[in-house]
């Protein structure tokens, strides 16, 4: 598997979306558990209507990795066609504060930190994966470029180490923590346990940009955002989880074929009651 995936970053980024489509739908086809997900999430946001696009897109998440991970780094970035909302960037580091780059599942998730790491320092949290091959894989292709911080105490110390020092950190927010990492909130209209570190990293004065890149027609690259919160986070915990994910929830909805809608964002996490 190893090989293969290393073989695929040699292949046309046009190539591999049109086989990602297809591994998509063979996905669809033969997981009962990824189709019941997908059905549900699409269902709860009320976007039943994107599905056939949904499933294709999925599927060419997965196979444009090997490009984005195993590439030269100038070579990835040079497959972004158009960058919006950079100026936000600029004037947070200038003012000298830490940045909190906010990507949820969305588009290509994965070259966000790629491009952020081409203009300046970021620590970006990592979890290992269950597939031990692609741990290596991972290392090699995130860790050539930026920071990686493990999922745990060590890993948070980092990143708010980084943040106090004006430097940049990269999450995905949509992620389903562990048992006390999180509460229970909304999410498309429908409670989630949601992680409160994002929430929790931005009491260090660090500005949230939120961010995503949105996957253009054969091949041709990428559109790549950056976009401030429409508020500042206020209240408890609970209330700034919450906002965050209202927060993601508009910026889905700018992209909404291009969200991973098969993830199990609504799961009850080992030792985790329901509310």
């Amino acid at each position: 598997m190893s090989l293969l995936f290393r073989l695929l970053a040699y292949v046309p980024l046009s190539l591999l979306h049109n086989l990602g489509a297809l591994l998509g739908w063979l996905t669809w086809l033969f997981s009962p558990t990824y189709r019941r997900h997908l059905a549900e999430n699409l269902s709860f946001a009320k976007l039943t209507d994107i599905k056939k696009d949904a499933i294709a897109e999925a599927g060419k998440a997965l196979l444009e990795l090997p490009k984005i991970w195993l590439r030269p780094q100038a070579e990835v970035i040079n497959r972004i066609a158009k960058v919006s909302g950079w100026d936000e960037v600029e004037i947070a580091a200038t003012a000298g504060r830490g940045i909190l780059f906010l990507t949820p599942h969305l588009g290509c998730f994965e070259i966000t930190a790629q491009y952020i790491a081409a203009q300046k320092p970021i620590t970006v949290m990592f979890r290992q994966p269950k597939q031990a091959w692609l741990g290596p894989l991972i290392a090699q292709g995130r860790g050539s470029n930026f920071n990686l911080a493990p999922a745990d105490m060590s890993g948070v110390r980092r990143l708010l180490k980084a943040l106090k020092q004006g430097e940049a950190v990269g999450m995905l927010p949509d992620q389903v923590p562990g048992v006390g990492e999180g509460v229970w909130v909304p999410f498309f209209g429908h409670t989630a346990y949601t992680m409160t570190l994002a929430a929790r990293l931005a009491e260090t004065g660090a500005t949230v940009i939120l961010t995503y890149a949105e996957r253009l027609p054969y091949g041709a690259g990428y559109n790549l955002y950056f976009l401030p919160l429409s508020q500042p986070l206020q209240g408890d915990l609970a209330h700034r989880a919450a906002q965050l994910n209202a927060e993601l929830e508009a910026l889905i909805r700018q992209c909404p074929a291009q969200y991973l809608w098969g993830y199990n964002r609504y799961k009850v996490p080992a030792g985790v009651s329901r509310p």
